[in-house]
């Protein structure tokens, strides 16, 4: 007897949905249109987070900002558009110097950051024309943001994890379970025929078309989802 198949339950959205309690807490930046001055108290590691965070305190709030490399304990943080350009502070994109290597970049003002936040990432403001601010994303892509989009000034702490090994299986089942990814990935046609749809065979083969419909069960939803379009492109002869 098999298990559930493991596309059936990622696509129920049961078991493979992002564990809230390993996050330590929302990263967000506090609301636009006050100044916020405060210093920061812990760096802690976040299982949800690649990046380390930091924890700052004013004197009547707090919030979690993304760490960048070399922050400390004690470090002064301050949000505002005036505030010095310096790596840690918050300001809007208008007010950052091209050249400047930005994080935690907002999609639209207000929003609380969305874009660059990643350990060892950045990105570079390049250009800016009217309202619109371009910077260069991790990607190399190019990308424009609303001036007032706000983002911290610096590169994300936590750069080189990718380069550590993680020696075992093991260490990296429980790295991957707080990301909510499936691991280990395996073929299809290495399975039993119970345990996956392109699975059995005297040799392994998917042995029945690979495309399937848009509107199929999740158990049956695998290969070539809902394909425009398979095989080889032949050219047309004119």
């Amino acid at each position: 007897m098999g298990k559930r198949l493991a596309q059936q339950r990622r696509g129920k959205g049961s078991v493979y949905r992002a564990p809230s309690h390993r996050y330590k807490a929302d990263v967000i930046y506090p609301p636009i249109g006050k100044r916020t001055e405060g210093v920061v108290t812990q760096l802690v590691h976040d299982p949800g987070h690649t990046a380390p965070l930091a924890l700052v305190t004013a004197p009547h709030e707090r919030w979690w900002q993304i760490a960048h490399e070399g922050m400390a304990v004690g470090q002064t943080v301050v949000q505002d558009p005036s505030a010095e350009v310096r790596p840690g502070n918050v300001l809007p994109l208008s007010a950052i110097p091209d050249g400047a290597p930005v994080y935690n970049i907002e999609s639209k003002p207000g929003d609380g950051g969305r874009f660059v936040r990643s350990a060892g990432t950045n990105a570079t403001v390049v250009a800016r024309e009217g309202n619109k601010v371009t910077v260069t994303l991790p990607s190399k892509r190019f990308k424009s943001f609303p001036s007032a989009c706000r983002a911290t000034l610096g590169v994300v702490a936590g750069g080189g994890r990718g380069e550590r090994p993680l020696v075992k299986a093991g260490k990296k089942v429980h790295a991957i379970r707080s990301k909510a990814k499936h691991y280990p990935k395996v073929r299809g046609v290495a399975k039993n025929p119970v345990d996956h749809p392109h699975g059995g065979g005297s040799h392994q083969h998917v042995g029945k078309a690979s495309t399937v419909s848009r509107h199929a069960p999740p158990g049956r939803k695998v290969g070539s989802i809902s394909a425009r379009r398979t095989g080889k492109g032949r050219r047309r002869r004119r």
